[in-house]
C-alpha cells in the first residue's frame, strides 16, 4: 500500500499531467501522483523523463534489460510491471523481459545481454560491485557513448526504483494488458 496519498492537490499542472498520463499510458502513473505533492519535483521529473526518452545510442533491448535487472535487484514491482509493458510496446522480446528476475538460469540471453544485466546488478547493489573487468568486457561490444548511456540508465532506474519502493508504490497492472503477462517470481 502506498505510504503517501495518491490524490495530490489539484493544480493546473497536475490536471494536465494526469490527462497526458491517461492518454499516453491508459492510467495516471502512481509515481507521478506521488510526486505531484511537490510541483517542482513533478515538473523536474517530467522534463527529465522527456529528455531520457530521446536517448538513442544504446540498443533498446540492452537498455530495457539493464533497467529491468536494476528494478529486479531492488525489488520494485511497480518498475518491473511498467517496464515490462513499456518494453513490449517497443517490440522487445517478452520472453527476455519475463525472465529478467532469473536471468542467470535462462537460455534466452546472449553473452552481451548477460554482461549488461550483471553490470546493472553490480551498479545497483550497495556497495557497488562494478569491476574493471566488467567494464572492459562491455567495452569490447559498446562504444563510449553507449557505455555512458547504459550506465546512466541503470543509475536513473536505481533512483526510480528506490523512490517507488520507499513510498510503497506497487504494480498497477500494466503487464496484465500485454499479450503475454509477466508471471510473479
Amino acid at each position: 500500500m502506498a505510504r503517501i496519498p495518491l490524490d495530490p492537490p489539484r493544480s493546473t499542472f497536475v490536471r494536465l499531467t494526469e490527462w497526458y498520463s491517461r492518454r499516453r499510458f491508459g492510467a495516471v502513473l502512481d509515481p507521478g501522483a506521488a510526486m505531484a505533492h511537490n510541483g517542482r519535483v513533478l515538473r523536474s521529473h517530467v522534463r527529465h523523463e522527456t529528455s531520457l526518452a530521446r536517448w538513442n545510442r544504446l540498443d533498446p533491448t540492452l537498455k530495457s534489460l539493464a533497467v529491468m535487472a536494476s528494478a529486479a535487484t531492488i525489488g520494485c514491482s511497480w518498475c518491473l510491471d511498467f517496464g515490462y509493458w513499456e518494453s513490449t510496446e517497443r517490440g522487445i522480446d517478452p520472453r527476455k523481459l519475463r525472465e529478467v528476475p532469473r536471468w542467470r538460469d535462462s537460455d534466452a540471453y546472449s553473452s552481451l545481454e548477460r554482461q549488461v544485466m550483471a553490470y546493472a546488478e553490480a551498479m545497483t547493489t550497495t556497495p557497488l560491485q562494478v569491476t574493471d573487468e566488467m567494464v572492459a568486457g562491455l567495452r569490447d561490444h559498446l562504444d563510449d557513448a553507449e557505455l555512458v548511456e547504459l550506465t546512466m540508465m541503470i543509475s536513473v532506474e536505481n533512483s526510480r526504483s528506490r523512490f517507488n519502493s520507499a513510498l510503497g508504490l506497487t504494480s498497477q497492472g500494466f503487464s496484465d494488458r500485454c499479450a503475454a503477462p509477466v508471471r510473479a517470481s
